[in-house]
């Protein structure tokens, strides 16, 4: 790429699955790319996008009268999104200094969108626990930091001169959002330099091909058979932004 990629102004155009592939083929060279900083834009408008879809699905769950609660026997009620506070800077340089690098996408998620918590009962659609909210938490998270910081000691321990796979928790994973048995955390794996990183659920995929799916559901995207869900999950995902 001899040339300057304009991805800030290409993506803001509408070209932005032509700007995520470039970005991609790149790898970890974005940093030393010499467009390091149009990346990091990129990405930033892809959280402020981010977040004005989380902002409209609340208000229209708010609307319905979706009662939004832990995931525990309780219900114990919880804030849906909770956005950056003054600390997420330092949240992310946390994370750089314990984990190693991290990939933009998250980066910008924290210091602009902040925590989401979708899981709750939906009062059209009992069974809306169980289609896989979208969680995503990381300044509330770092609560948790002496815990996580000693998980990454152990897996430093286990696989020692290896990168391995080391997912940072970000949510709980579908069968636990419900309050039911379940595997391991959702989360980002790290370390990665990357512009998008992988997000690490049933599988792995990137971060934003993620996020973009569960917004074309509404914030949704599991199909739990009920009746009625469709007309809810269609409802909430009108006209939300794509990443």
């Amino acid at each position: 790429m001899g040339t300057a990629p304009n991805w800030l102004s290409r993506y803001e155009s509408g070209q932005r699955d032509q700007v995520w592939l470039e970005l991609l083929r790149l790898g970890d060279r974005v940093r030393e790319s010499g467009w390091a900083d149009e990346a990091q834009l990129v990405c930033d408008v892809m959280a402020r996008r981010a977040r004005h879809n989380v902002e409209l699905i609340v208000e229209r769950l708010t609307a319905d009268g979706y009662r939004f609660h832990r995931n525990d026997d309780e219900q114990t009620p919880v804030r849906p999104h909770v956005p950056p506070t003054p600390a997420a800077g330092a949240c992310v340089a946390w994370l750089e200094e314990t984990f190693g690098p991290v990939p933009m996408t998250l980066s910008s998620w924290v210091r602009i969108v902040g925590d989401v918590w979708l899981v709750g009962t939906h009062p059209e659609w009992e069974a809306s626990s169980a289609a896989d909210p979208l969680v995503f938490e990381v300044e509330r998270a770092r609560s948790a930091s002496a815990h996580l910081e000693r998980e990454w000691a152990d897996h430093r321990e286990a696989e020692p001169g290896a990168a391995g796979l080391f997912v940072l928790p970000t949510a709980p994973d579908m069968l636990h959002k419900s309050n039911t048995s379940g595997g391991g955390p959702y989360g980002i794996v790290l370390p990665d330099d990357r512009a998008d990183g992988l997000f690490s659920w049933e599988t792995t995929m990137p971060f934003v091909s993620y996020l973009n799916w569960v917004f074309a559901n509404g914030g949704f995207p599991w199909d739990t058979g009920e009746d009625g869900q469709w007309a809810v999950r269609y409802r909430l995902g009108r006209d939300l932004l794509v990443l």
